[in-house]
């Protein structure tokens, strides 16, 4: 018979479960009995015609193995809880830990360089969900609460699931739900193993690129240890140590639009009558600025209040970026992982756990982009007449002049995290255990770049005039669904032409930190009769601290005007100048040549689906040499008007009770208990300081201290929230399963929104005579006083466990959210000089308004053992979610929005002309399927992966949409056992190259697409 229960009940010992009971155990043992002699029945049907006389051992491994521990996870757990668990190390079937959860029922990921990284849970967003390791919380480098899963290696993790109810036992912050991340315990392992795998990385797209970041071939390996002592004593010490060592690539080529982060993507207006402004300007300009007015206005939404409509209702629209393009981008992805667990237990009492983990990761990438600068621009009697959109504003075609670059960026950026705990347990009685644990988490990122434009110019790079001039005329139409060009009078693959200033920008963008340190105790106590089975309870004290240094940026250019700069321009375009490092560059995804080039009267001079291209860091050592400068990257500093600095503090407490009794002749089962938590948030943040000056005649002036340090001031916030939870389990029968769970949950706010950035604009009149009227306004943002967002949750299941190989689930849910974002205008105050100043400031905050998210879930595996010969190998495993929200996300610049004072009344509104998103990360389908075939030595899977739309915050402002496109993905995994000892592996993702589609604003203006190419991995595994 096989063992594979040993993590189900790893499961079982730390949740809510009822294992030490007597009554629960008898349950549990009758359950696992009658599952196995349903599966022995079968296989005897199978074997009938053979002997029935004696029962072989089985021994489960490989696929089929895994599939049977999800089983085992889902039945034996109180929670509603989906995973996976491997009985040897290295085993979970995926390149990443992030691949591995998207098989989970209702999980997808975000990809990023074609991998997966962030995870959503049942159509939410990452910041709705919570991350353990090993159960405590892990950090990240984002600032936000979603956790990098590429960071982990999953060939030294030893089991993932997703617990989508909770129980008050269980860490808040989880609303859609907690994906919690293991890796093994030496004695609990039981057995000596030494292990070695290696895999070779071949990527398709990479055989393209001349002289790759990352070589022709990438690498990825791992080594892992485990072992057990023990002594005369009693005593027992378990080891296990892991080193896993990552260097791939992972190519990518885009096209590329501004994105509607910053002030970039204007929404224009197409108005024949109107030649003040928009496309059919009467001189040329950007579309968004007036001739004779404002400028950064376009489209405009505010209220007019005579009419009680946006000022520009009625009239057509469509948006214009800064600029598009292409890219191409080669890179390089190193990491480096050590994992260590020791495990002691001097008595049969103590059982005392240490375990590290840190991984060292540094992607590199070289980005090579041809960029159409101008798209805002209009020049006069043609963009307006030739241009064609739809009614959502999407361009489909626009002509106009625009200046045309060649620019190229080097990116690195370095992530470090390491995380440790003790875990110390003591059992006072057989049925009261006490434990105690510390751990601490800190991750570090750093994000630096240097930047190099060149442009066209008038002039080539020998002086000469050139027949387009600065701007050439350039069209482009979305026929084959992304942009294609077509160029006047210039050749976009001649080195010589991109002849206008050199600049380099050294950028030091990003230096964070984020550390959570905690400590908890906890004890269980276990009642020998009644319905209450067990008492468990405990206090959880953590403390995260988010520090973000801002950026910094240093600019160098040679400008035309002097011989010398001239002749410097020269000698770098000569000597830094580089053949298109890619070939085949976006066949997949373009239907013909990218860029095709005219002459004047239309003739076809030339196509191309490269350009012309320089060496980043070549240029840079000319251009500041040229300059007399050294090359560094420009220093942050810790104190700044841009620094986020965000402490965190939680205190939680809970008590929760296991019962178990018998409803009817059936047996129920579950867990009542509630959650307490307090939490305060310190943020810190400097400004300029000032003095405030009493004038003679009575009036007062406010001015800047010089010389004087940035002052450093704090704002905070605090909040305590009561979440009681329920969950109850009914056996209908010994393989039917009835769930129910309610719970009240929270999710609480990214730290990055935490923060406290105010800058003064002063009044500069000379007649104030209340100190009140120093201030104009305050700039900034940050909101410290941010409060979470809850939910109550109502989860009920039905499951069906027929054989070992086979389960169907059937789940329905219901979320019902309070609070929303809204922005507000507070009035805040200032202490300056010792006097207290208010100032009206405008906050994102959290609203009262509620929502709700409905939707269902479905798992199905099933092997078709009973086939005959070689088709009893086949095996099934499929998961469907669907879910729908009526929660709004209105974008801060196109969305409707009202502002409020703190009285709740109405200061300005817009009405907008966008559709509002739902959830960050919601996605409505998420579907994951596997067709397994596992005969003998040889195990093979083909797996697809399906997710819809959702709307993705940016970074760096999460307040402007962007949707990612549906996408499903194929991806492949074959192994054969060539002895006992070692294992061939071949796997495969992302195998018909599905590109990655963004689009701003509304779900069909196609921004940008990332193209990946498939990723192979030929590996060699082997144990001992």
């Amino acid at each position: 018979m096989r063992d594979n229960n040993k993590d189900a009940r790893d499961v079982m010992a730390k949740e809510e479960s009822f294992s030490r009971n007597r009554f629960k155990k008898s349950i549990l043992v009758s359950a696992i009995a009658a599952a196995s002699c349903m599966g022995m029945a079968q296989a005897q049907e199978v074997a009938k015609a053979e002997s029935d006389e004696s029962l072989e051992e089985i021994v489960v491994t490989g696929t089929r193995a895994t599939i049977q521990t999800t089983i085992d996870i889902k039945r034996n757990s109180v929670t509603i809880v989906d995973g996976m668990s491997a009985t040897e190390i290295g085993e979970l079937p995926a390149l990443s830990i992030g691949e591995a959860l998207e098989s989970v029922t209702g999980a997808s990921s975000h990809r990023e360089n074609g991998g997966a990284t962030e995870i959503s849970i049942r159509g939410m967003g990452p910041y709705l969900s919570s991350t353990t390791f090993n159960g405590r919380i892990a950090t990240n480098g984002s600032g936000d609460r979603s956790v990098n899963f590429s960071q982990f290696p999953s060939e030294l993790m030893n089991k993932v699931a997703i617990r989508k109810t909770q129980g008050a036992s269980l860490i808040e912050g989880g609303v859609a739900g907690l994906i919690e991340l293991e890796t093994l315990k030496p004695l609990e392992y039981g057995e000596r193993r030494f292990q070695v795998d290696t895999k070779a990385n071949i990527n398709p797209n990479q055989a393209n690129i001349d002289d790759p970041m990352a070589g022709d071939m990438g690498f990825r390996g791992s080594a892992s240890y485990v072992d057990q002592f023990e002594f005369e004593n009693g005593m027992a010490f378990g080891v296990s140590l892991g080193l896993e060592k990552s260097d791939i690539s992972q190519p990518e080529s885009e096209m590329r639009s501004s994105s509607p982060s910053g002030t970039s993507l204007f929404a224009c207006l197409y108005d024949p009558n109107n030649p003040n402004e928009g496309f059919f300007r009467s001189s040329s300009g950007d579309c968004e600025d007036q001739i004779d007015g404002s400028s950064n206005q376009g489209y405009q939404t505010a209220v007019d209040p005579e009419t009680g409509k946006a000022v520009s209702d009625g009239t057509r629209y469509a948006f214009a970026p800064s600029s598009n393009g292409y890219r191409q981008n080669d890179t390089s992805d190193k990491r480096d992982s050590v994992f260590v667990a020791l495990q002691f237990q001097p008595n049969d009492k103590t059982d005392i756990n240490f375990d590290l983990q840190q991984s060292e990761r540094i992607q590199a990438e070289q980005r090579h982009d041809l960029n159409f600068a101008n798209q805002k621009r209009v020049t006069a009697g043609v963009t307006g007449e030739n241009l064609v959109f739809t009614d959502t504003g999407t361009v489909l075609n626009w002509a106009g002049e625009t200046a045309i670059e060649s620019n190229s960026e080097t990116y690195e950026r370095a992530e470090d995290y390491i995380g440790y705990g003790l875990n110390v347990s003591y059992a006072f009685t057989d049925n009261l255990t006490v434990s105690a644990d510390y751990s601490f988490s800190e991750t570090t990122r750093q994000e630096k770049q240097i930047l190099l434009r060149t442009q066209s110019d008038s002039r080539d790079i020998f002086g000469e005039s050139t027949a387009a001039g600065y701007r050439p005329m350039v069209e482009w139409d979305m026929n084959s669904e992304i942009r294609q060009y077509t160029v006047t009078d210039f050749d976009v693959t001649d080195h010589t032409l991109f002849s206008d200033e050199y600049r380099i920008r050294v950028d030091n963008d990003v230096d964070r930190r984020n550390t959570n340190e905690a400590f908890r105790t906890d004890f269980d106590l276990a009642l020998d009769s009644g319905f209450i089975t067990g008492v468990k309870g405990g206090l959880r004290y953590a403390e995260l601290e988010y520090v973000d240094l801002g950026s910094a940026r240093d600019t160098y250019e040679i400008d035309r005007g002097d011989d010398e700069s001239e002749a410097a321009l020269l000698a770098i375009n000569e000597a830094c100048a580089i053949a298109f490092p890619e070939s085949d560059f976006m066949n997949a995804e373009s239907n013909g040549n990218l860029v095709t080039m005219v002459d004047e009267n239309g003739n076809v001079t030339g196509t191309a689906n490269e350009w012309a291209t320089f060496d980043t860091q070549c240029v840079a050592d000319m251009v500041l040499s040229h300059l007399g400068e050294s090359f560094s990257y420009p220093e942050l500093e810790e104190v700044s008007a841009g620094v986020t600095d965000v402490t965190e503090t939680t205190t939680a407490a809970y008590v929760m009770a296991d019962f178990g009794s018998s409803l009817a002749g059936t047996p129920v089962y579950g867990n009542v208990g509630v959650r307490v938590v307090q939490t305060e948030i310190e943020s810190v943040g400097y400004r300029t300081p000032y003095t405030i000056i009493t004038n003679t005649d009575g009036t007062y002036a406010m001015e800047e201290i010089d010389g004087a340090d940035l002052e450093r001031v704090t704002a905070g916030g605090d909040y305590t929230e009561v979440l009681p939870s329920l969950n109850l389990v009914a056996d209908v029968r010994d393989d039917l399963k009835l769930r129910g769970a309610v719970y009240r949950g929270l999710s609480r706010p990214d730290p990055s929104d935490l923060g406290y950035k105010r800058a003064f604009d002063t009044n500069g009149s000379d007649d104030i005579v209340d100190i009140a009227d120093l201030l104009d306004g305050v700039d900034g943002d940050g909101n410290p006083n941010m409060q979470p967002l809850t939910s109550w949750n109502f989860d009920t299941a039905i499951e069906w466990y027929p054989n070992d190989d086979t389960m169907l689930a059937f789940g329905v849910y219901h979320k019902r959210f309070q609070g929303g974002f809204e922005t507000a205008q507070i009035t805040e105050y200032f202490e300056v000089d010792g006097q207290t100043i208010p100032a009206e400031f405008a906050i994102t905050r959290t609203d009262d308004d509620t929502s709700a998210l409905t939707g269902f879930e479905m798992t199905a595996t099933h092997r078709f053992s009973y086939l005959p010969s070689y088709l009893s190998g086949l095996g099934v495993k499929a998961s469907f979610n669907h879910a729908d929200s009526d929660f709004e996300f209105e974008d801060s610049l196109y969305g409707d929005s009202v502002v409020l004072d703190e009285s709740g009344n109405v200061v300005s509104e817009n009405i907008g002309i966008v559709a509002p998103g739902n959830i960050p990360g919601f996605s409505e389908n998420v579907f994951s399927g596997q067709l397994y075939y596992q005969i003998g030595d040889l195990d093979t899977s083909l797996i697809y992966k399906y997710r819809s739309e959702y709307f993705q915050p940016y970074t760096s402002n999460g307040t402007r949409l962007r949707y990612v496109g549906d996408v499903g993905v194929w991806e492949m995994k074959a192994s054969y056992q060539l002895t006992d000892a070692v294992k061939l592996s071949l796997e495969a993702i992302n195998l018909f190259d599905e590109p990655k589609k963004q689009y701003f604003y509304t779900r069909d203006n196609l921004g940008e697409l990332n193209s990946y190419g498939p990723r192979v991995f030929l590996g060699l595994k082997a144990k001992f």
